[in-house]
């Protein structure tokens, strides 16, 4: 029982350290004369991968180098799968040009750069960098595409945020204290998922795969609910996709910088968690292309994706009898239905569009 409270006091710490901690850079950076639109851009839009970020960098420091990548892997399949699920089921969603032509494919490029990197197990100090450089090159441009958009390109929730008048001393102070708190919560996230893993006699991954990313994926859940119900649909999307490829390109590539060894995809992660990441991204392409809109039955098969493959992980962990019958439903049913949607719905978008250009 006490581990499993310090593991929720550990995810409230990172909720709520991420959140000061944006609070305090953005209101810093606006006293600096940065732009609205460059902090909109860097230090909230990566925000809410915060949890993320400490949790892995603290498991690759420690020695969990494994733990480091399925926190990861675990929560980029949370991202789209659950939250974009439950969004979807609430309300549809509207995907954006921009999203489905240049983020969406960024994304897939990403996971699939991933997935050619840990093919042999590990993620080397020299891959890590060359993630890390990938998120400095995409910064880059989204600054430079945030500029060309002029005005337009501002954020409203940054300018409203630096609005708020604060003296500077509590501005330092809110990014000292979210710091501290995202690795206070980040030890006792780590320590206590190793504490699970062992007396539940499972591999660290495991935990990391599921508790710990459902977890660190909280602020992403709250952001993207709060969007959707407020009727900001496109803005439930942009995070998501914009969190997943920030945990590949940043979270990885940090993780793997600081770890004293290389960072470990054991057999079972790089045959079906990592290949899993990269399925799911690629759902989105069809997904989000048909008709620009992640409408609530989309939804309800993404929702239904995340239980089978929580389901087969925990099955497959503990070894139940019931593996081969649930791997059978999957394989024979559960992909093959989401396969024959897919198809008919690109089907009935490209009817529709030829409508639109005969009419």
């Amino acid at each position: 029982m006490m581990t499993w409270l310090l593991l929720g006091l550990g995810l409230v710490l990172l909720v709520a350290g991420a959140d000061t901690l944006v609070k305090g850079a953005a209101r810093l950076a606006g006293a600096f004369g940065i732009p609205s639109l460059v902090i909109g851009l860097t230090v909230v839009a990566f925000g809410t991968s915060a949890p993320e970020l400490a949790v892995s960098v603290k498991a690759a420091y420690a020695g969990q180098a494994e733990l480091a990548i399925a926190n990861v892997v675990g929560s980029n399949i949370f991202n789209v799968l659950f939250i974009l699920g439950v969004s979807a089921v609430i309300v549809p969603l509207v995907i954006s040009k921009q999203l489905i032509r240049q983020d969406v494919p960024i994304m897939v490029a990403a996971s699939f750069l991933c997935v050619w990197m840990v093919q042999d197990g590990q993620l080397s100090r020299f891959e890590a960098a060359v993630l890390f450089a990938g998120l400095i090159s995409y910064t880059v441009f989204l600054f430079r595409q945030g500029k060309q958009q002029g005005a337009d390109g501002g954020d409203d929730e940054v300018e409203a945020l630096l609005k708020e008048p604060h003296p500077m001393w509590q501005n330092v102070l809110f990014v000292v204290g979210g710091l501290a708190l995202l690795v206070l919560g980040a030890r006792l996230l780590v320590d206590s998922a190793v504490a699970l893993a062992t007396a539940w006699g499972v591999n660290e991954a495991v935990i990391g795969l599921t508790i710990v990313a459902a977890g660190t994926s909280l602020p992403e859940v709250v952001t993207s609910i709060v969007a959707t119900i407020r009727g900001e649909r496109d803005i439930a999307v942009g995070n998501v996709v914009g969190s997943n490829i920030f945990n590949i390109l940043c979270v990885l590539g940090l993780s793997g910088l600081v770890s004293p060894v290389p960072l470990l995809a054991g057999a079972q992660m790089a045959a079906l968690d990592i290949p899993v990441m990269l399925a799911v991204a690629l759902l989105c392409v069809p997904f989000f292309f048909a008709g620009a809109i992640l409408n609530r039955i989309e939804g309800a098969l993404f929702l239904a994706a995340y239980v089978a493959y929580t389901w087969y992980l925990v099955a497959l962990t503990l070894k139940l009898d019931y593996l081969p019958q649930l791997q059978d439903y999957i394989v024979y049913g559960l992909i093959p239905v989401i396969g024959v949607y897919v198809v008919l719905s690109l089907l009935n978008d490209f009817r529709q569009r030829r409508k639109q250009v005969a009419s």
